[in-house]
């Protein structure tokens, strides 16, 4: 075996770096705080119809254009054209504007976590401010000073995004491990029951009294595709893989039936010290620190069961909320200073000279810095918008929470569709294949797009039904306002660079 096959990815490193790029914590307290154990079958559907399809046509992107410095624009011109790759790409970039909007919000529950052991922000309040103001002032002051540190340069950054992964690799095995201990030391009695009084099986319903109705039910799904994000960053796997055209399908497919298991165990594991009405039916709990509560409660009831007394248990509870505070906090501030620039610097690089100012993207310590400059304006700008809106804090963080699903998951029907074109294109080299024919290609692209599309229409309007059409414009406005903005810069470049 030579060197070079040596240094290549095996099947089981393949795994394992797909796995650390998708699976996330947070989606399982989320999960069970929406859906309750209904949330595991809408997990297994998104394995099936986004992830594993999905994942084999960022490989089979990745493969083609593995020397191309733009990313995905790269891969959407080839594919489609210049204008098309563009909206894409604004897009997908608009949609971390989005994730900075809602992080820069609640990162403050981890850290109030991580202090006194359990969220108080909802208390919070600044210059006469309720908590909602309060948390969107100290989000913009947060977006600065990131900003600032990132301008920098990147040994600034590489400081920060060094630490927090393994904090959340410890809050996987204590929630997994935990609950399965509490319920065997129970006998097997789960705190939230798999079959009702009623001999309902709550596998296939929701204890959330907001998702009862069939459109709500199905905007869940935006929730279990945003859980199997990540999988962008598999296309550029596929070359460093040894013998990939085996390996690399195998691989995802293995990956998408861990990541699946992994969630459903982990929701399954949450019901064994959960009870959904007594622990989550609350007003102040809400999708931004219902993985808090969880844990504290997991902390709480492990010790319960290990015999201490209560206020022994509910000491536990607050150290297992500390050490999850700590954690989020970490592994959110390392993502928050890569994400600032990493999305911004791709749409700059690889865009065509002239389309954005020229002014606004020259560098500065290889860093965008003007550009970064007016990206934390325009995100201090949406977070005042929001949090001026006047919800209180848990509609508040839900809304975000359900403003960052949509816009980062849209960007995902222009890499689709712009895929049945790619095969269609003779003239790319494809030198890995997973959709050997147009057919299968064609179906892949159809699976994906509906059920992306499906996911975020219902997510979209469901607000709407319960006469919140604010929720509405700011899940659906978003998207198409980007898309607006990423036309009219198109058309201006077309008019004053293309026609010169």
């Amino acid at each position: 075996m030579s060197e070079q096959t040596e240094k290549k990815l095996t099947l089981v490193s393949l795994v394992l770096m797909i796995f650390t790029s998708v699976y996330g914590f947070a989606n399982m307290p989320r999960a069970f705080y929406l859906m309750g154990y209904g949330a595991i079958p809408w997990y297994i559907l998104g394995a099936i119809t986004f992830f594993l399809p999905y994942a084999f046509m960022m490989a089979e992107y990745g493969a083609a254009f593995k020397k191309e410095k733009g990313g995905i624009f790269s891969w959407m011109e080839a594919s489609v054209g210049p204008k098309y790759a563009f909206i894409g790409t604004f897009m997908w970039y608009a949609s971390y504007l989005v994730w900075q909007v809602n992080v820069s919000s609640t990162i403050w529950i981890p850290l109030s976590n991580a202090i006194f052991g359990e969220d108080r922000t909802g208390s919070l309040s600044l210059l006469g401010l309720n908590s909602t103001q309060t948390l969107g002032i100290l989000g913009v002051i947060w977006i600065m000073i990131v900003t600032f540190i990132s301008s920098k340069g990147i040994s600034a950054i590489k400081k920060v995004t060094s630490v927090g992964g393994s904090a959340i690799t410890l809050l996987n095995i204590l929630l997994i491990g935990g609950g399965l201990l509490i319920l065997a030391l129970r006998g097997g009695d789960f705190a939230e029951p798999i079959i009702s009084t009623d001999s309902t099986i709550n596998i296939f319903t929701s204890p959330n009294p907001a998702y009862q109705s069939m459109i709500s039910i199905f905007s869940f799904f935006t929730y279990a595709i945003f859980a199997y994000g990540g999988i962008e960053a598999v296309g550029g796997l596929v070359d460093q893989t040894n013998k990939a055209e085996v390996t690399f399908p195998k691989g995802v497919a293995i990956s998408a039936i861990i990541i699946s298991i992994g969630y459903s165990i982990g929701i399954f594991s949450i019901g064994c010290f959960t009870n959904w009405q007594e622990i989550l039916s609350a007003e102040n709990v809400n999708t931004a620190n219902v993985t808090y509560i969880v844990m504290r409660n997991l902390g709480y009831n492990l010790g319960l069961v290990l015999g201490t007394s209560t206020n022994t248990a509910l000491i536990i509870g607050r150290i297992f909320a500390r050490i999850t505070g700590l954690a989020m906090f970490l592994a959110l501030t390392g993502a928050f200073f890569t994400l600032i620039y990493a999305p911004l610097k791709q749409l700059i690089e690889g865009t065509p000279q002239h389309l954005l100012s020229d002014k606004i993207t020259a560098l500065n310590h290889n860093m965008p810095v003007k550009a970064m400059i007016l990206q934390g304006i325009v995100v201090a700008i949406l977070i005042l918008l929001v949090s001026f809106g006047g919800d209180n804090a848990s509609a508040f963080f839900n809304k975000l929470v359900t403003m960052t699903n949509v816009a980062m998951t849209i960007p995902y029907m222009f890499l689709s569709i712009a895929f049945i074109f790619f095969k269609k294109k003779e003239n790319i080299h494809k030198p890995f294949e997973v959709y050997k024919s147009h057919r299968t290609a064609l179906i892949a692209t159809i699976v994906v797009t509906f059920f992306i599309g499906i996911a975020n229409l219902f997510t979209i309007i469901e607000p709407a039904i319960h006469n919140k059409l604010s929720d509405t414009l700011f899940a659906g406005g978003g998207p198409i306002l980007f898309a607006i903005i990423a036309y009219l810069l198109y058309w201006r470049y077309e008019n004053h660079y293309l026609k010169k």
